[in-house]
């Protein structure tokens, strides 16, 4: 094990001793009792069995067979959740099939950050998580099964689903993605037609035009954000099937993993005697594991976030330091947008999760000894699933190399010797930059701030003529207190052209960028959050602003004496807050942890 590795390993497992030992009494108290069925009164199992056919009460009132509970976030609306319409019928067909029972006990909602980005709604969306989280315990609260089967693939579904079935960690579980819509327009047009839309060029019909032929079907987005890099993250962690992550809906394969999926839950349960309990599977060694997959594929900056949270829930204590630990030591081998040409459906194609995986423990980078949902070691996640002429899986060894490095190569010949996020340290706060699709060139800027406390303030300064000039644009009031941390999505073809246009330009806020953040340098995350009265707060317009991807440094240029004395602004009364929903969550915004512990209500 790679000596960095293993240390950031051992300091999680340290600081978290206490936290970790009162979870896994829980859990292993409540895998000691079972599942509540057996022991509920008669009306209890009567109201819990109601709806089932006459064979499957049979076998929930004999106690043989296992009941293994369906919690999904489909809906018809968004592309990557409608394939999940079909998987509850595959599920229980496969589960009968095995003379067993799988009840849908719940599903939990699921917005697109794509449709809401820039609009009220977006002030939703970071919180979303932790209500998917409650709404999955909600779920299982009927204490009436003994696996779980998780359905979910989007930004905040995948992380909701695992933190609230990590409340329920004594019970089996696997995640079941619906995998990407096949390759529509070129993400490097779709990006070019943004900026011409943004620059004037265009009109809003060639723009939408432009959007559905990328956005054209069933299945996830086909570029590396957080939707994607959930999948990854699922497979790296031993929660998926090998190989499940990145099959394209709508097809055998797919489903065949699926009633392969529902197989395996069965198998896992107590009952059927390879019980492994998810909170087996969640442990330091497997975060860890996960969020080297995450540096060494250029994920989603929105995981820095979420996998606290997620190790929040399974009792560790993840930093940022930690994840700065290991980029310094984990080699970017993908090139996938945003940070290369190539979709996911490319990097599938060039080898996937097999070859990922395999050269990552070569390199000893990966913690193989760990317990995953096919069994101890994740060596089996090398392999690929083939079907054979029956329609039934097969899993074999995958090709062993890059079938293209343009896209995908091994941890000894990677695209960067580091991987691609770094923290950010200074007298404005703490802050992470995703560095892997920014070049060399433009990932130092020291330029003028110009302050903004809405990031539509920004866009109409931009159309008005008053950024072409060097400035860091400074935009405060965007964390998880001040208005639910949306993401500022909506600036990057902004920033993006002033950058063109040969400006030295970069973004330093305390809300959240996409999980496919551009080409500008971006110090995000920053905490504590000025609506916490956080020191980015005390930053005026026309203070010279570092912000250092390569040392590690965003701070304001000011001399301490002055810095000391300023006063901390107060966050403009905003009259909006209303509306969309926006309301209910006011006791989130009031509750909610920054964003280094996880920007979460429910682990508050």
């Amino acid at each position: 094990m790679h000596p960095i590795v293993e240390r950031v390993t051992r300091e999680i497992a340290d600081r978290s001793r206490d936290l970790r030992t009162d979870y896994e009494s829980r859990m292993a108290l409540a895998a000691e009792q079972g599942p509540r069925r057996h022991r509920l009164a008669c009306s209890n199992l009567a109201h819990g069995m109601a709806a089932c056919r006459s064979l499957d009460k049979q076998l929930m009132e004999n106690d043989t067979q296992a009941n293994i509970a369906i919690v999904s976030s489909y809906n018809d609306m968004l592309s990557a959740h409608e394939p999940f319409r079909a998987f509850p019928n595959i599920i229980k067909e496969a589960v009968r099939d095995a003379g067993a029972i799988a009840q849908f006990a719940g599903g939990v909602p699921a917005m697109c950050d794509g449709v809401t980005q820039g609009e009220a709604g977006m002030e939703l969306s970071l919180f979303s998580r932790d209500v998917i989280a409650m709404s999955t315990a909600v779920a299982l609260s009927h204490d009436m099964f003994d696996a779980t089967l998780c359905l979910g693939v989007c930004d905040k579904i995948v992380p909701g689903l695992l933190m609230g079935a990590l409340s329920f960690g004594h019970l089996p579980t696997i995640f079941v993605p619906a995998g990407p819509m096949i390759s529509g327009l070129p993400n490097d047009e779709k990006r070019r037609v943004r900026m011409d839309f943004a620059e004037g060029k265009i009109g809003r019909k060639e723009l939408l035009a432009a959007e559905s032929a990328a956005y054209h079907g069933p299945g996830t987005c086909t570029f590396y954000g957080t939707a994607n890099s959930n999948q990854m993250l699922m497979e790296i962690m031993g929660l998926h099937l090998p190989g499940a992550s990145f099959v394209n809906p709508y097809t055998g394969m797919r489903d065949a993993l699926t009633k392969a999926a529902a197989r395996r839950a069965l198998e896992l349960t107590e009952l059927q005697g390879d019980y492994t309990p998810l909170y087996q599977i969640v442990t330091a060694e497997t975060v860890v594991n996960g969020i080297v997959g995450l540096l060494a594929t250029g994920g989603s900056t929105n995981h820095t976030i979420h996998i606290i949270a997620i190790a929040r829930a399974a009792g560790l204590i993840v930093t940022w330091d930690d994840m700065s630990a290991l980029s310094s030591v984990v080699p970017s081998l993908t090139r996938i947008y945003p940070n290369g040409s190539a979709d996911v459906n490319g990097f599938q194609a060039a080898g996937g999760m097999s070859f990922l995986m395999s050269t990552l423990l070569d390199a000893d980078l990966l913690h193989e000894d760990v317990d995953t949902v096919v069994g101890h070691g994740l060596s089996r996640y090398t392999e690929e699933p083939q079907l054979d002429e029956d329609g039934l899986i097969e899993w074999k060894e995958g090709p062993g190399r890059s079938l293209d490095p343009t896209i995908l190569r091994p941890a000894t010949e990677p695209f960067a010797p580091t991987g691609g996020l770094k923290l950010l340290k200074g007298n404005v706060g703490r802050a992470v930059i995703k560095t892997s699709a920014v070049a060399p060139e433009h990932r130092m800027v020291e330029a003028p701030a110009i302050l903004f406390d809405d990031q539509k303030e920004l866009q109409k300064a931009f159309e008005r003529g008053e950024l072409e000039r060097d400035f860091v644009a400074v935009v405060r009031f965007q964390g998880p207190r001040a208005n639910g941390m949306p993401e500022l999505h909506k600036l990057t073809p902004t920033l993006s052209i002033l950058q063109k246009r040969g400006f030295a330009v970069a973004l330093v806020t305390d809300g959240r960028m996409s999980g496919a953040s551009g080409k500008v340098p971006a110090a995000i995350h920053i905490t504590p959050e000025c609506a916490a009265g956080g020191p980015l707060a005390r930053v005026r317009n026309g203070d010279m602003i570092r912000v250092d991807g390569n040392t590690g440094v965003v701070e304001a240029l000011v001399e301490q004496a002055e810095w000391d004395t300023r006063d901390v602004a107060i966050q403009p009364t905003r009259n909006d807050q209303n509306g969309c929903g926006r309301e209910l969550f006011a006791g989130f915004r009031r509750m909610a942890t920054g964003a280094e512990q996880g920007a979460t209500v429910a682990l508050a």
